[in-house]
């Protein structure tokens, strides 16, 4: 959802960063038993396996998307327990068939088919791509996700039937109709560059220039430092599982590299986002129940 405070922005996703990051690593330490089946995967196994991954757990997410009511999603969460795909749509904001993609996903999916279709990353493409999937004429093409829609006007009904359109798309649009070249919004910090993180970063595992290529990736649609820092980061992390399998220590790598002064593809605010993976660090003893309230006050 649009959120339209800066530093709120820029504080929303370090804290959806420091959840990313702890995700990674609670999921690897729940799974330890098949520690050893992972180790045998090919890093074009455990590639392929990020980007379906990802896919699999944005579809299961999305029924239940944006629900920041702690006591709304207990209560939903009592008649069927289980998280992961549930069947009726109890989002607030905006309504899918189960199943279907968010629109985060529905981004990764764009980058997927432009880099398959491609041979690798192509800018002017992905860009073509962009447009095609979320401009005029496609399914978030409807009043409520309208780029030009007043701001101040009537508050739409919510939930929504359909996409929700994010605000970095909507900038997109707005620079590519101005026929600007640097098409990203210039002041959109939210989840999404990290969110469709797993093709590009499969794709480019272990080559020198993964971190550039992502980098060019999400400025098509974010085209800021904060979020470009700490997608980076995160990519990093990701590179991490892909190349060497489950590892307690994948943070510690990570932080290893974002103080290497030769580090590739530097950025100003690394030592920034170096303390926000010590938080991690400082939170991986906690429960959910326990980190949510902690890390996201707005709940």
């Amino acid at each position: 959802m649009a959120l339209e405070n800066s530093k709120y922005q820029h504080d929303n996703v370090t804290r959806r960063f420091i959840s990313f990051c702890s995700g990674v690593i609670v999921l690897q330490t729940e799974q330890a038993g098949q520690y050893k089946m992972a180790m045998a995967l090919s890093v074009a196994e455990r590639a392929v396996g990020a980007i379906v991954g990802a896919a699999v757990a944005d579809a299961a997410a999305q029924p239940l998307h944006w629900n920041y009511n702690l006591d709304k999603l207990k209560a939903i969460l009592a008649q069927v327990p289980c998280p992961e795909f549930h069947p009726q749509s109890a989002n607030p904001f905006y309504r899918r068939d189960t199943g279907q993609q968010s629109c985060y996903g529905d981004q990764a999916y764009v980058l997927l088919e432009s880099l398959a279709e491609c041979g690798g990353l192509n800018v002017e493409d992905l860009k073509k791509r962009t447009l095609k999937a979320f401009g005029p004429g496609s399914e978030y093409d409807t009043p409520v996700n309208d780029p030009y829609r007043e701001k101040g006007g009537p508050r739409p009904q919510l939930p929504i039937e359909g996409p929700w359109r994010h605000a970095s798309l909507k900038s997109f649009l707005k620079n590519v109709d101005a026929g600007k070249e640097e098409t990203g919004c210039a002041d959109d910090n939210q989840i999404d560059g990290i969110t469709k993180l797993a093709p590009i970063v499969g794709r480019y595992a272990g080559k020198p220039e993964m971190l550039e290529k992502v980098e060019d990736a999400i400025r098509v649609t974010q085209n800021n430092d904060p979020c470009i820092t700490e997608t980076l980061a995160a990519a990093r992390i990701l590179e991490h599982y892909i190349l060497n399998g489950p590892d307690p220590k994948a943070l510690d790598a990570v932080l290893k590299q974002l103080d290497d002064p030769s580090r590739k593809n530097p950025q100003e605010l690394d030592r920034a986002v170096a303390g926000h993976l010590h938080q991690v660090k400082e939170h991986m003893s906690k429960t959910p129940q326990e980190l949510i309230p902690a890390v996201f006050p707005n709940t």
